[in-house]
């Protein structure tokens, strides 16, 4: 809030992605849950791409640059607005825009934690992949899991390998690509 303009400048340059496409790993999870295989997606990433990918039950932990709102009145705003604006997105009455994202030293929202953790709490098979497991609170998530079918997939080692029934060190858009969309 203290340096709007100049946090603007830098979520241009580095944070919107207009035309990232989906991978692999973002299909092929869609098309399990259109199969009825997959019932949640637990993500930390904000890049939407899951949604566009076609998933439906999506809970973004740390919210979607795809999104945008004003802080005074709630009125909600595509990526285009920030896009399109020269400077800092203002609300046609006069509000901040802001991304659906958390940012630094803001909490993640209670109601997407808590689904999230219903989500892990109640699936057969848990797959976690392209992630090291070092950021939480996500990464202490997996705690909840209480199935017998936890499969990871990071092309490193992570500190849950041992918890793991199936451990694959590769890219999960070409395991997954490989194993559902092949």
């Amino acid at each position: 809030m203290q340096n709007t303009s100049e946090f603007y400048t830098f979520y241009r340059d580095k944070m919107l992605h207009p035309n990232a496409m989906p991978n692999k790993a973002h299909y092929a999870l869609a098309e399990l849950e259109r199969q009825g295989k997959l019932k949640a997606i637990v993500t930390q990433n904000v890049d939407g791409l899951h949604h566009k990918a076609g998933s439906v039950n999506v809970y973004e932990l740390h919210g979607s640059r795809s999104r945008y709102y004003c802080m005074d009145c709630g009125e909600k705003y595509s990526m285009d607005v920030v896009i399109e604006s020269e400077d800092v997105p203002m609300c046609a009455w006069g509000g901040l825009i802001r991304p659906d994202v958390v940012l630094f030293e803001e909490s993640l929202n209670q109601t997407v934690i808590e689904k999230s953790i219903d989500a892990i709490r109640k699936a057969d098979v848990l797959i976690v992949g392209g992630t090291s497991l070092n950021v939480y609170p996500a990464a202490g998530m997996i705690r909840y899991y209480t199935g017998d079918m936890l499969i990871l997939i990071n092309k490193s080692e992570t500190p849950y390998d041992s918890y793991a029934k199936i451990v694959i060190r590769d890219a999960i858009g070409e395991t997954l690509g490989a194993v559902v969309l092949d």
